[in-house]
């Protein structure tokens, strides 16, 4: 089994910025256009970009599409986005443009059945976004908190069909201060399904840590604070891919 690079691109109004831990207070900014910041990661060599529309996941619909879709369709690599997915009109847009992978966050926890139905139509294309504080998800944005438990969610869409979880423990993100591997393993071996980490990356170490459960579902992590502040570059990292 391979284990993949996501470099991150979180949007919001139009640059490309940095959230701690999910909190709209606390952002930097690192680039002004996506769409260069993207080029970049494609230039190193990353075959997939991990886009989120920071502005959509809090006003509940598309802010950032066009900056994803000029992506998608300009530059040599694979294109996943989050944020602000709330119908089945949002995911056919999407996919119907050239992106390859849509996650479904907030609408998983209020809408499991339409979930399991998009799950059900557009398989793999579909990725499950579990963001979680304190083991509970937690949807718009990361400003509300539900009671639904991460692995619980997931054993039920695992079930229903999901291939893949993208999993962010919030307290970790943007923090720089390692990953909640424990958790991660945890998810990919109860639901048995393919995960994705995210948060916390603060060196190639922890790439290194997460690889090694590879064959446990662990196939990816989404880098981002990491790259911007200059902790290892993308090459790097995308080098522990191969070793």
């Amino acid at each position: 089994m391979s284990f993949t690079i996501y470099p991150a691109i979180d949007m919001r109004d139009g640059k490309c910025v940095r959230l701690e831990q999910g909190d709209f207070e606390k952002e930097t900014v690192y680039g002004e256009n996506p769409f260069e910041v993207a080029k970049e990661f494609a230039a190193a060599g990353a075959s997939w970009i991990h886009m989120v529309d920071l502005d959509g996941a809090k006003e509940g619909s598309k802010q950032n599409a066009e900056h994803v879709l000029r992506v998608a369709k300009e530059l040599d690599c694979r294109v996943q986005i989050g944020g602000g997915i709330r119908s089945e009109e949002d995911v056919r847009f999407y996919l119907d443009e050239g992106v390859d992978r849509v996650i479904i966050g907030s609408l998983a926890v209020r809408d499991v059945e339409t979930t399991k139905q998009f799950l059900s139509k557009y398989g793999e294309r579909i990725a499950i976004g579990l963001d979680a504080r304190d083991g509970f998800v937690s949807t718009a944005g990361w400003l509300e908190q539900s009671e639904v438990k991460a692995v619980d969610l997931g054993k039920d869409l695992a079930s229903a069909g999901a291939k893949t979880f993208i999993y962010t423990d919030i307290a970790k993100d943007g923090m720089l201060s390692g990953p909640n591997t424990k958790e991660i393993v945890r998810l990919a071996e109860e639901t048995g399904v393919d995960v994705i980490a995210s948060g916390g990356i603060k060196g190639l170490d922890d790439l290194v840590e997460l690889k090694e459960y590879k064959d446990r579902n662990v196939i990816g992590s989404i880098v981002g604070k990491a790259l911007y502040t200059n902790q290892f570059t993308l090459k790097e990292a995308l080098a522990v891919e191969v070793d």
